[in-house]
């Protein structure tokens, strides 16, 4: 459950900033938090991640209480270069940056379902192979030899 916006007209670092506010937070709480922002990312952000929702909502029945922002990307797009005239037949360049932002919503994971992810995984890491056992086997440490003349 998935919201595009492109070529929006705001630098992709003014973006991400409002967007790192958010990041990882159930889709309730991070529309009150930039319904209030004083940021202008904000306003455009909100329009996204309640699409999101709406989309999860309606096309895959979810409830809108169980939807947690599971990734929020936001890329640069093209930028719009114009320019200013200045004296002597000079011109200073000016770049209107745009961004692409992708919201990606999903159900939160409850807690016993996130410990067994992470048990498999550490249960994972703790088994050596065949081939990292052989290789602990075959090296053996280099003996130095001081000599005194």
């Amino acid at each position: 459950m998935k919201a595009i916006l492109r070529r929006i007209r705001i630098s992709p670092k003014k973006a991400n900033l409002v967007a790192g506010t958010v990041r990882g937070k159930k889709v309730d709480e991070a529309l009150a938090l930039l319904k209030f922002m004083p940021k202008k990312g904000a306003k455009i952000l909100y329009k996204v991640v309640h699409s999101a929702a709406s989309n999860a909502k309606n096309n895959f029945k979810q409830s809108m209480d169980e939807l947690q922002i599971t990734k929020i990307l936001v890329t640069k797009g093209p930028t719009y270069k114009r320019s200013l005239p200045i004296s002597r037949g000079r011109v200073h360049p000016i770049r209107k940056r745009t961004s692409h932002i992708t919201v990606e919503v999903g159900a939160i994971e409850s807690g016993a379902a996130k410990a067994k992810v992470a048990e498999s995984e550490t249960a994972e890491k703790s088994t050596p192979t065949k081939t990292e056992t052989a290789a602990k086997k075959k090296t053996t440490p280099v003996k130095k030899t001081t000599e005194k003349k």
